[in-house]
């Protein structure tokens, strides 16, 4: 007979974790529509929200304090989470217009093609590819941080998170916002730091290397410069270990594994192009560090389950339940299929750096991956976070304790229209 199922209160806290990857995060929308649903389904639709814990990186950031902000009503800001990324356009993250485009990409294009010496002039010394001064006004409707400090103090969340790399001082640095009870952590290269969370600890979590512009954040009475959480992390899942969770949920921006015959990308022998050295790095950045530490939790997970129970109580140890949803197919090779959608201006300015409309040419679009924030494109990886975790319904059920019935679900986007 199995046991009766956890009661809210003393259910294992869980916790969520949203990484990197620019446009990518769209997958994570459609990951959070698809538990949604089950939540219903499944007759949890009262309980409180199912992340108490919350943790961001990059534009995963951006979806955790979105979430988080409506923690008091879950279902609700999931919908609003998924109105935006359904309906996006570049324009809403970046200035893409010719002038724009021109002040700030082109032109450090041209510093790359007529040397640095042109730079000794400060005009000339464009801080980024793209300008998200666009991103800095949706942030405001879309995250209303003000919402945080009660949402906490009346139980409806433990704590946010959300991590960014300061140029600066070279560390990585986990920002949150909890009750009274959770304190700071220091660990080598990366340290935690108590504060209030703002747009401007989105906007450096979300500034992807080169691509946006750094974000100054004030830090021990010192301005730091701050860009891209993917940067020097080593430990994408301790945040939220550290801020009490048990059990953790992980979204992933990227497959785990790449297949190494079938489906994997057909090779080359001519010189990679900016473009494909541009998404090996940034795919290096935003990917690696996630799956390695996946492993590394699951290692631990069974080495202590070597313990006997009896030594095991006796000290801190203990297995962190958790649960990995990631992409079953190649994002580049979605993007390679929307390049196209990308603003004309854009889709010039990384043509000039190897980036083609080519459906084929899936390490040319590693690129234009990250900065796709356009609806079919957004569209199609919600679609695919929502297949891929209703595929796992079982687990996530097991996961969350909730007794699956087998209810049907409401159809969303393409399911809707077919």
């Amino acid at each position: 007979m199995p046991p009766p199922e956890a009661s809210p209160s003393s259910a294992p806290r869980t916790g969520l974790l949203l990484t990197g990857g620019g446009a990518r995060a769209a997958y994570q929308v459609g990951v959070l529509e698809a538990i949604a649903d089950l939540r219903l389904a499944c007759g949890a639709g009262k309980e409180p929200n199912p992340f108490p814990i919350i943790t961001g990186t990059s534009a995963g950031a951006i979806n955790a304090a979105a979430l988080a902000c409506g923690a008091d009503q879950f279902d609700r800001a999931v919908r609003r989470i998924a109105r935006v990324w359904g309906n996006f356009h570049a324009q809403q993250v970046y200035r893409a217009d010719s002038l724009s485009v021109a002040r700030s990409g082109a032109r450090w294009l041209t510093l790359l093609s007529l040397g640095w010496v042109l730079a000794k002039w400060r005009r000339m010394r464009p801080r980024s590819l793209l300008d998200n001064a666009p991103l800095a006004k949706l942030l405001i409707k879309m995250v209303p941080l003000v919402r945080l400090p009660r949402l906490i103090r009346q139980g409806h969340l433990q704590a946010l998170a959300v991590t960014a790399s300061s140029y600066s001082s070279g560390d990585h640095v986990t920002f949150f916002e909890a009750g009274e009870r959770l304190d700071p952590w220091i660990r080598s290269q990366r340290r935690a730091v108590r504060d209030r969370i703002t747009h401007e600890h989105l906007l450096a979590s979300a500034a992807i290397p080169f691509v946006f512009p750094a974000t100054a954040i004030d830090v021990d009475e010192r301005t730091e410069y701050f860009g891209d959480g993917s940067m020097r992390q080593s430990a994408p899942i301790a945040a939220a270990i550290h801020l009490g969770a048990e059990r953790i949920l992980v979204v992933g921006a990227g497959r785990m594994h790449e297949p190494k015959t079938k489906g994997a990308p057909v090779l080359t022998n001519g010189y990679p192009s900016l473009a494909q050295i541009a998404g090996h790095a940034l795919s290096n950045i935003f990917l690696d560090a996630l799956s390695v530490d996946v492993e590394r939790m699951q290692r631990i997970n069974q080495t202590i389950s070597l313990i006997p129970p009896e030594a095991r109580s006796n000290s801190a140890l203990r297995p962190i339940d958790l649960l990995v949803i990631a992409p079953s197919q190649r994002l580049d090779a979605v993007a390679a299929r929307h390049v196209g959608d990308l603003p004309a201006p854009v889709r010039t300015m990384l043509g000039a750096l190897g980036v083609t409309a080519n459906m084929q040419d899936v390490r040319g679009a590693a690129l234009a991956s990250y900065l796709l924030f356009e609806q079919a494109y957004t569209r199609d990886l919600m679609a695919l976070g929502r297949a891929d975790t209703l595929a796992q319904r079982a687990a996530v059920c097991r996961f969350f304790g909730w007794n699956d019935t087998g209810a049907p679900l409401p159809l969303r986007g393409e399911e809707a229209n077919a």
